[in-house]
């Protein structure tokens, strides 16, 4: 019987908003065959199937599509496995691996920029502009509006369309994020959708990291999958 945690990932320093994320730690119990239609029934911009505790083997699915990597469900699978004591200092994609990292109430992911899903970088003159918007600026296709806050201190005010993943406005993106902080080349904090919160900077080796604070909302058994 396979179990789902619900989480929140990118939350506020008061936990509030973040981006809600499915995960099935016991992935491997639930067919490969049923897992888009559960991933679109679910309705969360991503769920993770965990293949395999030990070597941290997961795949992802948006409710269209699945992804060779996604930011928020890595950050999130990351930060659950060492909630459940079974932490992993790698994630295993699709697209390659994943650094796994944790401190200061944060949880963060190392990856190569362009394993992210393909958006069209807006930059708007305004926060109140990217507040204002009523959809992807381009009209089609997956947009990341965004604006600076405050360029020195490195704050940013974005939104997220994604209808290429069936997903009209994502709360958090952190692929997205992470592919700005690669475009920017410098560490930045970002404040999107209604008030999640992503920090972005360089690593080493050609990586960059994307983190932000976690939240369980529940857990439920899935019943028989399949």
């Amino acid at each position: 019987m396979a179990v789902l945690h619900v989480l929140r990932v990118f939350v506020n320093e008061d936990g509030e908003w973040g981006n809600p994320l499915g995960v099935f730690l016991d992935g491997d119990l639930v067919p490969v065959s049923v897992r888009q239609s559960i991933a679109a029934e679910l309705g969360f911009s991503e769920t993770v199937f965990v293949d395999d505790l030990d070597t941290g083997q997961i795949r992802i699915y948006s409710p269209e599509v699945e992804l060779p990597f996604a930011g928020h469900p890595a950050v999130g699978t990351a930060w659950l496995l060492s909630q459940q004591g079974a932490p992993s200092k790698a994630l295993r994609t699709l697209a390659g691996e994943v650094k796994a990292s944790h401190g200061d109430d944060a949880t963060y992911v190392a990856a190569r920029a362009e394993w992210a899903p393909h958006f069209e970088y807006t930059q708007l003159d305004t926060p109140s502009e990217v507040r204002a918007l009523g959809g992807g600026p381009g009209g089609t296709g997956n947009t990341y509006a965004w604006a600076w806050i405050d360029e020195t201190a490195g704050t940013i005010r974005a939104r997220s369309f994604v209808p290429d993943a069936g997903i009209a406005e994502d709360e958090a993106t952190g692929s997205a994020a992470l592919t700005l902080c690669a475009r920017l080349g410098r560490p930045i904090t970002i404040h999107q959708g209604h008030g999640s919160v992503l920090i972005a900077r360089p690593a080493t080796g050609g990586l960059f990291e994307v983190g932000g604070s976690v939240v369980l909302d529940g857990v439920y058994s899935a019943g028989s999958i399949g």
